[in-house]
């Protein structure tokens, strides 16, 4: 099912960087003003190291947390929070508008995949995407661990999964002109860093990659393996260099860019819930 376009531009083209995250204990979506009026409140203290702010004062930093029901893979999922952070303007210039300073939005876009067994007074939004300052994604996640008792954990891609995301992203169409395949490896053991870029046309790694596919619509590990491989002996056949030694630390396609520290940008609103769809997967692997 594809999100709205309209509704979810603001998450594209933008750096996130990923986070899993344990069950939230009795949050609800009913009070997330309260929850935005509290955290308002708490980013304030922190800002003042300590010092005691009263809910409800009029504060630099301004709180929206809302609900972004397009992202989801099924009925069964919970519906999207997004928190925002604004910059107020100042009481001189009354017109102008509150600047967005930071954004970080939950998820669980996991379709008919959904864990079983949590339990009732928990909500299960086990992918965060943060994008801003560092200091204000500690501030915000402290407050929802200490709310919540939930746990946030960085989350990385393995090389693994991005040689996965570069096989699935290669298979999908686009409406506009595709933009070519990157891998960028890292060669280990170098007493000065070494990074190795690798561009394909979108047209050949296509090309490439029907030739491997024997279902359509259905990956496995077999196929992503003699994807890579290919690619991997057309460097060699050319550069003597092989790429099986090295780690994969980044992917770019049309469909999104990722990076082994656990950053992604969406490029296609087309594609979003299914890029969410593999992050949920990690994020889930990660907690369990």
């Amino acid at each position: 099912e594809n999100a709205d376009p309209q509704k979810t531009a603001f998450l594209l083209r933008k750096r996130w960087t990923l986070y899993s995250v344990t069950p939230l204990y009795k949050f609800s979506d009913a009070h997330l003003r309260d929850y935005a009026r509290l955290l308002s409140a708490f980013i304030a203290a922190e800002k003042q190291k300590g010092l005691a702010v009263e809910i409800g004062v009029e504060l630099d930093i301004k709180v929206a947390v809302s609900c972004l029901p397009d992202l989801k893979g099924s009925d069964r999922d919970q519906a999207a929070i997004l928190v925002q952070l604004l910059s107020r303007s100042s009481a001189l210039s009354k017109n102008s508008e509150d600047k967005l300073i930071w954004s970080g939005w939950f998820c669980c876009v996991s379709g008919d995949d959904l864990p079983e067994k949590v339990p009732e007074d928990f909500t299960f939004l086990p992918l965060f995407l943060a994008n801003g300052a560092e200091s204000y994604t500690s501030i915000v996640g402290s407050w929802f661990q200490k709310t919540f008792d939930c746990c946030f954990r960085r989350l990385a891609i393995s090389p693994l999964s991005l040689s996965w995301m570069a096989a699935m992203w290669t298979g999908c169409k686009v409406d506009k002109t595709p933009s070519a395949i990157e891998l960028f490896f890292s060669v280990p053991c170098l007493p000065q860093p070494l990074d190795i870029s690798y561009a394909i046309h979108p047209e050949d790694a296509k090309a490439l990659w029907d030739t491997v596919q024997k279902t359509p619509g259905e990956i496995t590990q077999e196929e992503v393996d003699v994807f890579m491989d290919c690619l991997y002996s057309h460097f060699h056949r050319h550069f003597k260099i092989h790429l099986s030694a090295t780690r994969l630390v980044k992917v770019s396609t049309s469909i999104a860019s990722a990076h082994c520290d656990g950053s992604i940008k969406f490029l296609q609103s087309q594609y979003l819930t299914g890029v969410l769809m593999l992050l949920t997967e990690l994020a889930i692997s990660q907690i369990q």
